[in-house]
C-alpha cells in the first residue's frame, strides 16, 4: 500500500520570530509534510495598530535574520502584505495545505482576526491551530479566588509561580522541508518591498550601533546578562549609569526569544550558588510584570485608550500642551535626567527602565499632559513598544492603572537623578553640553554659580535650557488636580 504524501502546512509567523522554543513551528515539522513559512505585514485589517517607526526598523532586521536562520536548515520565509484573512485562505487553497499554525496574540483586534481566520479555514476543510509561545501563562489560566481577573500584581505573580515552570524550552529544529513557492500562490515580496526602514531622513544610525537584532542577538544578550549582570541585578537595576539591566525587551517584543527560555536560563544560572536568589527572583519578577500586563490587556482590551480607573476620566489635564510636549520629546526640558532619557530614546530606540518612570512621571505630573500622549510617543520611538507593557506601564505611572503607583507619588527629577546617576555619567553621555559640569551641579545646573557654569561652557537658556517648569510649583499643581477627583 502506497502512503499518500502529506499535505503542506503553513506556519504564520507574527510576534514569534525565532526557531527555538517555537511550538507552532515544532507542530508543523512533526507533520512530516512540506512547510511554508510566511510573514504578513497586515496594515489593513480592522483594529490592528500600525507599528511605530522604531518597531518597523527592528521588524525589518528581525525578519532578515529569521529568513537567514530558516535557509540554514532548508527552509524559507516568504513575506507578504495585505489582509491576513484573505492571504491565508487563498494561500491554503492554492498550495493544498491542510493545516495553518501560529502563535497566539492577546489584543482584542488580533483575537477577532484569528477567530475569523479559523472559521474561514474550517470552511475550506483546513485545520487552524494556535499555540502558546508569547507568554508563560495564558491570561485565562489565572483567576482570583472570586473567579475574576487579577488587578494587583503581587497576588497575580504568586498564583503564576504556583503553577510551576512546565516543560523545558524546545530546541531549534535542525532541518526543514520547505514547500517551493509557486506563482499560483501570488507574489512573494522582497523584504525591502515592505518599506520598513527609514530613508529620508535615515534616523536609525544610533539603533544600528546599539542593537544586534534577531534570535542570535537575543541569545547572546541573555548569555552576557547572566554572566555579567544577574549577580548584581537587585542592587543595581535602577542605576542609569551602569549596564545593569538585561536589555532583552525588544527581543521579547518580537519573539526572538521566549519568556520560557529566559526563565529557565535565569533559574539554572543560579544552580552553582554563586548568584543570590534575590537577584534571580527580582529579574524573573520583571518577566512577571510583562505577564501581568498581558493578563490586563486580555481582560481589559481598551487598556491603551481608557483609564483603568474611571475616576481619572475627569482629570483636569492641561489644555495647552503642544509646546511643552515638544520640548519633552526633544529632551529640552532643563531637567538633565529627563533630557538624557528622552535623547537616549531617540538615539537608541530604548531607555533605561528607571528613567522611563521618571520621564513618564514628569510628563504626566509636572506638565499635566494626558498619559496617552506619552504612550503614543513611546509606541513610535521604542524598539520594544509592546502592546501590553507600554499601556500598562504608562497607566501605572499615571495612577490610573491596575495596581498603580498613587498619583500623589511624584518623582522629583533632581533627586532621582542624584540617586540613580550620582556622578552624572548617564546625563553626560546623552546631554554632552553638560559634560564639563561637576557631579554637585549636574542634576541642578540652574543652581550652579555663574563662574562654575562659565567654566563648564554653559549659558542657561542658550547652550542648555532653564527648567520649563518649577518642580515645587508643578508638584503642588498636580496634587491639587488629583485632589479635585475626590471632590
Amino acid at each position: 500500500m502506497v502512503r499518500p504524501h502529506p499535505k503542506p502546512v503553513i506556519v504564520w509567523f507574527r510576534d514569534d520570530l525565532r526557531l527555538a522554543d517555537q511550538p507552532a513551528l515544532a507542530s508543523a515539522l512533526a507533520h512530516d509534510g512540506p512547510v511554508l513559512c510566511v510573514y504578513i505585514l497586515d496594515e489593513v485589517s480592522p483594529g490592528l495598530r500600525p507599528l511605530g517607526g522604531a518597531s518597523r526598523w527592528w521588524l525589518h532586521h528581525s525578519l532578515e535574520q529569521l529568513a537567514s536562520s530558516l535557509s540554514k536548515i532548508g527552509g524559507r520565509l516568504d513575506v507578504l502584505t495585505g489582509a491576513s484573512d484573505q492571504i491565508l485562505t487563498a494561500l491554503a487553497k492554492a498550495s493544498g495545505a491542510d493545516k495553518v499554525v501560529w502563535t497566539r496574540r492577546y489584543g482584542a483586534a488580533e483575537i477577532a482576526l484569528d477567530s475569523k481566520i479559523k472559521t474561514l479555514l474550517k470552511q475550506q476543510d483546513v485545520t487552524a491551530e494556535s499555540f502558546k509561545g508569547q507568554l508563560l501563562f495564558e491570561p485565562w489560566e489565572l483567576q482570583t479566588k472570586a473567579g475574576g481577573p487579577f488587578k494587583v500584581f503581587t497576588p497575580f505573580w504568586r498564583a503564576a509561580l504556583a503553577l510551576g515552570d512546565g516543560s523545558a524550552p524546545l530546541k531549534a529544529p535542525k532541518k526543514m522541508n520547505a514547500l517551493p513557492w509557486d506563482k499560483s500562490y501570488g507574489k512573494s515580496l522582497k523584504l525591502a518591498d515592505l518599506k520598513l526602514l527609514p530613508t529620508k531622513p535615515d534616523w536609525a544610525r544610533g539603533l544600528r550601533q546599539t542593537w544586534q537584532v534577531g534570535e542570535a542577538g537575543a541569545i547572546a544578550r541573555l548569555s552576557d546578562f547572566l554572566k555579567n549582570g544577574l549577580a548584581h541585578y537587585a542592587e543595581e537595576r535602577d542605576r542609569a549609569d551602569r549596564d545593569s539591566t538585561s536589555r532583552l525587551s525588544p527581543h521579547l517584543r518580537f519573539g526572538e526569544i521566549s519568556p520560557k527560555q529566559i526563565l529557565w536560563a535565569a533559574r539554572h544560572a543560579g544552580d552553582a550558588g554563586s548568584i543570590a536568589q534575590r537577584n534571580i527572583d527580582k529579574f524573573i519578577a520583571e518577566i512577571g510584570w510583562r505577564e501581568f500586563s498581558y493578563h490586563l490587556l486580555y481582560h481589559f482590551p481598551d487598556l491603551r485608550q481608557a483609564n483603568f480607573q474611571p475616576r481619572f476620566d475627569h482629570f483636569p489635564w492641561a489644555k495647552s500642551t503642544k509646546k511643552n510636549l515638544d520640548l519633552w520629546h526633544k529632551g529640552q526640558t532643563g531637567y538633565p535626567v529627563i533630557d538624557a532619557g528622552m535623547r537616549e530614546l531617540w538615539q537608541t530606540g530604548t531607555m533605561h527602565n528607571r528613567v522611563r518612570m521618571i520621564v513618564a512621571s514628569f510628563m504626566i505630573k509636572h506638565l499635566m499632559i494626558d498619559w496617552r500622549r506619552g504612550e503614543e510617543w513611546f509606541w513610535d520611538t521604542l524598539c520594544d513598544a509592546d502592546p501590553a507593557s507600554n499601556a500598562a506601564s504608562w497607566q501605572w505611572v499615571a495612577g490610573s492603572g491596575a495596581d498603580a503607583a498613587p498619583y500623589f507619588r511624584i518623582f522629583n527629577p533632581i533627586i532621582q537623578g542624584e540617586k540613580f546617576d550620582p556622578d552624572g555619567i548617564y546625563v553626560k553621555r546623552f546631554v554632552p553640553e553638560l559634560s564639563r559640569l561637576g557631579a554637585k551641579w549636574i542634576h541642578r545646573p540652574w543652581e550652579a554659580p555663574d563662574n562654575i557654569l562659565a567654566a563648564a561652557g554653559i549659558t542657561l537658556g542658550k547652550t542648555y535650557p532653564a527648567p520649563i517648569v518649577d518642580h515645587a510649583a508643578a508638584r503642588e499643581r498636580a496634587l491639587a488636580a488629583f485632589a479635585s477627583l475626590s471632590q
